[in-house]
C-alpha cells in the first residue's frame, strides 16, 4: 500500500471483518456512502479528499472460508480532534456490500513522531561516520608528518648505500635488521643505531662494520630471519642475537616489544651452540683484538649497571639491620629509655660495653662491617645434599657431550641434544622437576623453566641473565664441584 506523504500528519489504521466475500471497491464505497452527511459539510469525506486534507484510502482485504478480513489505512492532514472524529465515524459502518461487517480502529499514528525517530537514527549514523572520518584524517596527518621526519633522519651508509639510523656513523654498537621498514620502526622507538641488510645477500659493508663495532642481529621470528642469521654468522662477526616473537616481524612490533626483545638478547656464540649453526671460522684472534676489547667494555658496562642496581637495593635494606637484634634486648632497651634520662642510659650502655671481652667486641664489629660494606654472595655449601650430589654426577658425565637430561617428577630421565632442549621443554606435557645440560644457562631457558614450573636448572655456566625467576634453583658446574 502506498501512502501519500504530502497529505499525511496522522495515519488511521482500522481492522475490517465481514461475514462474506467482499473486495476493495465494496469497502471504499461503504466508507464514503455510510459516512456521507453523518459528520456535516465540514467533515464530508469527498470534499476533504478533493481538497487534499485526507489522502487516498488504502484497503488490503483477503477472503478465506467465506469470510473476509482486511486492513484500512486513511492518511489525514486534519488536526487531532477532526482526525479522531473521522476515525470514530468509521466504526459506525455495519455493512460492506451485501455482507454484515465490523470496522474497529486499531491506532491513530502521528507520522511526524515516526519521522523524527527516523531522523534521529539517521543523524546518529551520519555523525558516527563523520567522527570516524575526522579521526582518521587527524591520525593520517600526524602519522604522515612523523614519517616524513623519520624518513629525513634515515641515512644511506657505505658503498652499498644501506638504510640506517643517523647514529650508525659514530656509535660503538649497532643493530643489524632486515629491511628499511625495520629501521623506520626502530626510529619510532628512539633507536637510531640500526642498519638494514636489504635482503638475504649480506653486503660487504656489514662485514666490515662487524669487525669494528659490537653487532646485535635483530631479525624476524620466521624462517627468513633464521636464514639471514645463518648467513650473517658465516660472513660477519655477530656478538648478540635478538629475535622478534614467533611469526612476528620487527617492522610491526610496538616500542615495548622491541625493548623486551633487545633486553633478552643472547650472545652469538651461545646462539651458535644452541642451534648448531656452522661458521667459516676464518677470522683470527689478532684481527679481532680491537673488537674484543670493545665488546669486553660493553659487557663490563652492562655488569656495572646491574651491580649498581643491586647495591641500591641492598642500601635500602640496611635500615632494617636493627631488627636483627634479639627481641628481649630491644624490649629491655625500650624500658630503660622510658625510665631513665638519655645521659644515664648512654653511660649504662658504655659500662655494659666495657664489661664485654675486647675480643668479642672486635669480632662483632668486624662481622657487622662485613655485613654492611661487602655482603658475601651466596655460595653453595661444600657439604652437598643428596640431590646436589646427583646433579654433580650428571653434569660431570655430560661435559663435552652437548647433551641434556630432563628429569620428571617420577624420576624418569630423558636425554636430548642441547640444541633441541628449548623446543623439547616447550612441547613436554609431563611435569618436569629438573634439567641438567652441557650448555650455558640463558634467560630464555629460565623463562621457560618458570613457565613450566621446573624446580632446578643445572648447566656448565651462566649466560647474560637480566632477570632470574623466583622459586628456581640454578646451579653451575663450578657451584657443585
Amino acid at each position: 500500500m502506498n501512502i501519500d506523504p504530502s497529505t499525511t500528519k496522522y495515519l488511521i489504521k482500522a481492522r475490517l471483518n465481514a461475514d462474506g466475500i467482499v473486495e476493495k471497491p465494496d469497502v471504499v464505497g461503504a466508507i464514503f456512502g455510510q459516512t456521507e452527511g453523518l459528520l456535516g459539510d465540514e467533515l464530508d469525506l469527498r470534499d476533504l479528499q478533493k481538497s487534499g486534507r485526507i489522502g487516498r484510502i488504502e484497503v488490503d482485504v483477503h477472503s478465506k472460508q467465506g469470510k473476509s478480513e482486511g486492513e484500512i489505512l486513511i492518511p489525514s492532514s486534519l488536526d487531532q480532534v477532526e482526525t479522531v472524529i473521522l476515525a470514530s465515524a468509521l466504526e459506525t459502518i455495519d455493512r460492506v456490500g451485501p455482507c454484515k461487517a465490523k470496522i474497529a480502529i486499531e491506532s491513530i499514528e502521528d507520522v511526524r513522531v515516526t519521522k523524527r525517530a527516523k531522523i534521529i537514527d539517521r543523524a546518529k549514523e551520519l555523525l558516527t561516520e563523520l567522527i570516524k572520518v575526522s579521526k582518521t584524517t587527524g591520525v593520517d596527518l600526524t602519522e604522515s608528518v612523523r614519517q616524513s621526519v623519520q624518513v629525513e633522519e634515515i641515512i644511506y651508509y657505505g658503498k652499498d648505500r644501506l638504510p640506517a639510523g643517523p647514529n650508525v656513523v659514530d656509535s660503538d654498537a649497532i643493530i643489524v635488521v632486515e629491511g628499511r621498514s625495520d629501521v623506520l620502526n626502530l626510529l619510532k622507538s628512539g633507536i637510531k643505531n640500526a642498519i638494514a641488510v636489504e635482503g638475504t645477500n649480506i653486503p660487504k659493508t656489514i662485514s666490515d662494520l662487524s669487525k669494528e663495532r659490537v653487532v646485535t642481529a635483530f631479525v624476524d621470528g620466521d624462517r627468513g630471519g633464521e636464514l639471514i642469521l645463518r648467513e650473517l654468522f658465516q660472513v660477519a662477526e655477530v656478538d648478540f642475537v635478538a629475535r622478534a616473537p614467533r611469526a612476528h616481524e620487527v617492522e610491526e612490533l610496538t616500542q615495548k616489544q622491541i625493548m623486551k626483545c633487545l633486553r633478552n638478547k643472547i650472545p652469538g656464540e651461545q646462539f651458535i651452540e644452541m642451534f648448531g649453526i656452522e661458521t667459516d671460522g676464518q677470522n683470527g684472534k689478532s684481527e679481532r683484538s680491537e673488537k674484543a676489547d670493545r665488546l669486553e667494555r660493553f659487557e663490563r658496562q652492562e655488569k656495572a649497571e646491574r651491580a649498581a642496581a643491586e647495591l641500591e637495593e641492598k642500601a635500602q635494606e640496611r635500615p632494617e639491620r636493627a631488627e636483627r637484634q634479639p627481641k628481649e634486648q630491644r624490649e629491655e632497651r625500650a624500658e630503660r629509655m622510658e625510665q631513665r634520662p638519655e645521659r644515664k642510659e648512654r653511660q649504662e650502655r658504655q659500662d655494659r660495653a666495657e664489661r664485654q671481652p675486647r675480643e668479642e667486641r672486635a669480632e662483632k664489629q668486624d662481622r657487622a662491617e662485613r655485613a654492611i660494606e661487602t655482603p658475601e654472595p651466596r655460595r653453595p655449601s661444600k657439604k652437598l645434599s643428596e640431590n646436589q650430589e646427583k646433579f654433580k654426577n650428571m653434569i660431570n658425565e655430560l661435559l663435552t657431550t652437548s647433551k641434556a637430561k630432563i628429569i620428571d617428577d617420577a624420576g624418569e630421565v630423558k636425554e636430548v641434544a642441547v640444541k633441541e632442549l628449548v623446543n623439547t621443554l616447550k612441547a613436554e606435557t609431563a611435569k618436569i622437576s629438573s634439567v641438567v645440560f652441557d650448555g650455558i644457562i640463558t634467560q630464555r631457558i629460565l623463562d621457560i623453566a618458570a613457565e613450566k614450573e621446573i624446580a632446578t636448572i643445572v648447566g656448565t655456566k651462566m649466560g647474560n641473565i637480566t632477570k632470574q625467576p623466583t622459586g628456581i634453583e640454578v646451579w653451575t658446574k663450578d657451584d657443585l664441584n
